[in-house]
């Protein structure tokens, strides 16, 4: 494949009400929608490790075709796609409360049940687990671990269905709309999978509420960045099953630095242009399309100035 340029940053002046997050560029019309330009960047560690070229087009395309597989369960923010790394979506308010619905005994983070569970925690997120299970095991239903959306920087804490009523953080009415929609959408997302020779084995969701109070789905749906996928042919309760490798740049990192404290070394290329392949590995995987990245001689961030000139 002929070497992409990254797209490192996507200030356009013409814009208005410009906010940089980590990874994704926004811009707030004044009719209420809201312009999301998702870069090459990719963050850990809480900071920017490098800039990975066509990350930003696949996980933008990766959730457009999952938003289009689901739009039929609940309503969802997009509004248009003029470019391959945008979406010009509703502005909402986001709910301060991050879904995660989980369908095996899985994950790293310190508030992933596998982690807590090994840690010899039993209830948790409002569930009891029992003894003696394994890693990565199959949980008799999926379950819904929510967390705390720390819009401060701050970090993510475990909730329960309780404890979200109790603080006031979301009604019952959507803490109910929420849950369907959630388990409607995994089971949709699990189904997709599985038609692809992959397990989605956990995922996570951001709802908001637009101008009516309407619940809507935001950010991105399962995307490699936001799910657990396991390839099926490779799992087994107890063990590891491969997976779409994105973290070697990570691990990398943290051979070599305190990635807390420390500068961060510069990424090797040949890692760069290993994990552009694996995202794509992921589209073609995840939707059973072929990716079809833009001319390589185009700079995208010209190429997403003249899309969307015509909101200047």
């Amino acid at each position: 494949m002929p070497t992409h340029k990254a797209l490192t940053e996507a200030f356009i002046p013409e814009l208005p009400n410009y906010y940089r997050g980590k990874v994704r560029e926004n811009y707030d019309l004044p009719d209420g929608r809201r312009i999301i330009i998702a870069t090459d960047r990719i963050s850990a560690f809480d900071r920017i490790l490098a800039c990975i070229p066509l990350k930003g087009e696949v996980l933008t395309q990766t959730a457009r075709y999952q938003f289009e597989q689901t739009s039929d369960i609940c309503p969802n923010h997009v509004l248009d796609y003029p470019d391959p790394n945008v979406v010009v979506a509703r502005r909402l308010d986001i709910l301060p409360v991050e879904i995660i619905v989980r369908g095996y005994l899985a994950g790293t983070t310190g508030t992933s049940i596998l982690t807590l569970y090994k840690a010899g925690k039993r209830e948790m997120y409002g569930t009891t687990f029992p003894d003696g299970l394994q890693d990565n095991e199959k949980l008799p239903a999926p379950i819904i671990t929510p967390t705390s959306k720390a819009f401060d920087g701050g970090h993510d804490e475990p909730l329960t269905a309780r404890e979200i009523l109790d603080q006031k953080l979301l009604t019952q009415e959507q803490w109910d709309t929420i849950s369907s929609y959630a388990f409607k959408l995994f089971a949709r997302g699990q189904e997709i999978a599985a038609s692809r020779g992959l397990i989605l084995a956990d995922t996570k969701y951001e709802f908001g509420t637009d101008a009516d109070g309407n619940i809507v789905l935001a950010d991105e749906i399962h995307t490699s960045d936001s799910s657990r996928y396991w390839f099926a042919d490779s799992y087994a309760p107890g063990k590891r099953p491969v997976s779409f490798d994105k973290d070697f740049i990570r691990t990398w990192v943290v051979e070599r630095c305190d990635p807390y404290k420390d500068d961060i070394p510069e990424i090797p290329q040949d890692m760069i242009e290993a994990t552009t392949k694996v995202y794509i590995q992921a589209y073609e995987t995840i939707t059973g399309e072929t990716f079809v990245p833009g001319d390589p001689a185009v700079d995208p961030l010209e190429r997403i100035r003249k899309n969307l000139a015509q909101y200047f």
